[in-house]
């Protein structure tokens, strides 16, 4: 199983395929359905402020006191978002569910991937060392927040314009 931490190169991220099982480790962000199209005008008047994306990982997923667990990625604010995320640096969308050829594609220009896990809220609440909110506080638990990750299991689900599914 390949280790990854981030942020990520764009040489580690060129060098992933389609079904390898990577380990991830570092801060990653978190915004789902509420907090990504928000993200997204944040980067299109260019005031990210200091939300540094470069090479980072964004989980699709609500923060609660239950933990943390994958929500469907090809919600429409969240898939239609990708490519946007991707050129602000976003490298790897982890969440759940097939997402369309388009957006593997767009994936594939970017040099970003997209990732799966299997919705384990308690292993991965044991994995997860610290939190903090970084951006949308209003959103409750669906605020973007900024989680500190061990070994966080995932699945590369599409990678250089292939997928999975």
């Amino acid at each position: 199983m390949k280790q990854l931490t981030t942020p990520l190169t764009e040489e580690a991220v060129s060098r992933l395929k389609t079904g390898e099982r990577v380990l991830l480790s570092g801060k990653i962000y978190t915004a789902r359905d509420a907090a990504i199209p928000k993200l997204v005008e944040l980067i299109k008047e260019d005031r990210l402020g200091d939300l540094d994306l470069q090479g980072q990982v964004i989980f699709h997923t609500a923060v609660s006191p239950a933990g943390v667990g994958p929500t469907s990625s090809n919600k429409l604010e969240i898939e239609e978002n990708m490519g946007i995320l991707s050129d602000a640096g976003i490298k790897m969308h982890l969440g759940k569910g097939k997402i369309s050829e388009k957006t593997i594609k767009i994936l594939e220009e970017k040099n970003a991937v997209y990732a799966v896990m299997a919705p384990v809220t308690a292993l991965l609440e044991s994995r997860t060392l610290a939190r903090r909110v970084a951006a949308f506080p209003e959103l409750g638990m669906e605020a973007m927040h900024e989680l500190e990750v061990r070994d966080f299991p995932v699945i590369i689900a599409s990678a250089r314009g292939t997928s999975v599914y």
